[in-house]
């Protein structure tokens, strides 16, 4: 009941801001019968004093009611809102144990390498790599802050370490595993259900490169791959 109460009001607010003038129930009834919710006048009415009494539609005399720039707002988030649960339901609908099978695999696969990638970035690895990977971590912190995608920063983090490596059959083996298909926003979605913060780790292995430390980055890489499979073991163990 609560869920079709809000379709209806979104319904509402959608009408007043396509209006060109203010609205009355009787012409919102004909306009939310268009999108398929019959509903009375009484009902109408009921639902533009809730609108008003929360600040979404205002009185214009005995003319109607207009949508205010709270309502527009409003309107604006309950789409973004709906837009980011469609996609939720789109990527839960594509993980099968096929998938996490997979993911495991690769990362597996990328615990190999990277470990090896992480030992050698430790010691070849230049001051200007380090700025750059440090305006990475900077970026990932801002993302996470306001709840982007960290995604492509994840990416960059360890890119740069298997370039800063400087063993070109390394790299090219990471970016054949990136092509694969691990690093996808399926896998972020996977890492957020079980609540998994990874920044930590990408700062100690950043402070291992820092101090040249070989033997450290390779044990900060193999905790944080460990991590990852941790992540997607622990999902599989709640979903399926």
């Amino acid at each position: 009941m609560r869920k079709k109460l809000q379709e209806k009001e979104i319904a509402v607010l959608e009408a007043l801001k396509a209006a060109e003038s203010p609205m009355g129930s009787w012409i919102l009834v004909e306009k939310l019968e268009e999108k398929g919710h019959y509903v009375s006048s009484a009902t109408v009415g009921r639902i533009l004093s809730r609108l008003e009494k929360r600040g979404f539609a205002e009185k214009c005399g005995n003319n109607g009611r207009v949508i205010t720039q709270m309502g527009i707002e409003a309107l604006s988030n309950s789409k973004i809102r709906d837009h980011l649960n469609e996609q939720t339901q789109t990527l839960e609908q594509m993980i099968s144990t096929t998938v996490l099978e997979d993911y495991i695999t690769v990362l597996q696969a990328r615990k190999a390498i990277e470990r090896e990638t992480a030992r050698l970035a430790a010691e070849n690895i230049t001051q200007e790599e380090l700025d750059a990977i440090e305006k990475i971590l900077e970026e990932q912190r801002e993302k996470h802050k306001k709840g982007d995608s960290v995604a492509h920063c994840d990416i960059s983090f360890h890119r740069a370490i298997a370039k800063a490596s400087r063993n070109k059959v390394l790299e090219t083996l990471y970016l054949m595993l990136f092509s694969y298909g691990q690093q996808t926003n399926i896998f972020e979605h996977v890492r957020k259900q079980v609540n998994a913060i990874y920044m930590t780790s990408h700062v100690e292995i950043f402070e291992a490169l820092k101090n040249h430390d070989a033997e450290l980055a390779e044990k900060c890489m193999l905790k944080h791959i460990d991590s990852l499979i941790e992540d997607v073991t622990k999902y599989w163990d709640l979903f399926y």
